[in-house]
């Protein structure tokens, strides 16, 4: 096998597109077409178990770094990339399986690997970006709510309750 890119052009106006401008975004739309790629070549005994996690896991990541980017508050967005990071953690543990299985040679995988590992600095990369610019604080706040510790009596009898 060897490593696929994505075919996706897209429509708009380079950077005024949206997430589809971010690098991560489309670093991970590579991902997309690898995993895909792997998925088609499974054989038989794993083609209802490995086949459909990988790609799950692959289009996770596009999935979470769009709704990420659409969240206003940084700290939502942020919540998305980070699940994003963990989507594509979890592609790159199926990239590894199929390795292990030997559905894939060490030539690819190593390129796989890299890819991966490409879209991880990338992704991370943008989350300080974000994390930096701290979008929606002023009108939201960067407090967090949280209870005061309550306390508990309870009676002799087992009954009461307060």
């Amino acid at each position: 096998m060897e490593l696929v890119r994505s075919n996706y052009k897209s429509p708009g106006e380079a950077g005024k597109r949206g997430f589809e401008d971010l690098e991560c975004y489309m670093l991970a739309l590579d991902v997309i077409a690898n995993a895909y790629q792997l998925a088609r070549s499974i054989p038989n005994e794993d083609k209802y178990d490995l086949a459909p996690q990988i790609r799950q896991s692959a289009k996770s990541v596009t999935s979470n770094i769009a709704e990420g980017y659409g969240r206003y508050h940084y700290l939502d967005s942020l919540k998305f990339y980070s699940n994003a990071r963990g989507s594509l953690n979890e592609t790159l543990s199926h990239f590894i399986e199929a390795r292990v299985v030997g559905y894939i040679d060490q030539a690819y995988f190593d390129q796989v690997y890299a890819l991966i590992r490409q879209t991880e600095r990338a992704l991370n990369g943008y989350m300080t970006y974000v994390r930096k610019q701290q979008a929606g604080a002023d009108l939201y706040s960067n407090r967090a709510a949280r209870e005061e510790q309550s306390e508990y009596i309870f009676s002799d009898d087992g009954d009461t309750l307060t």
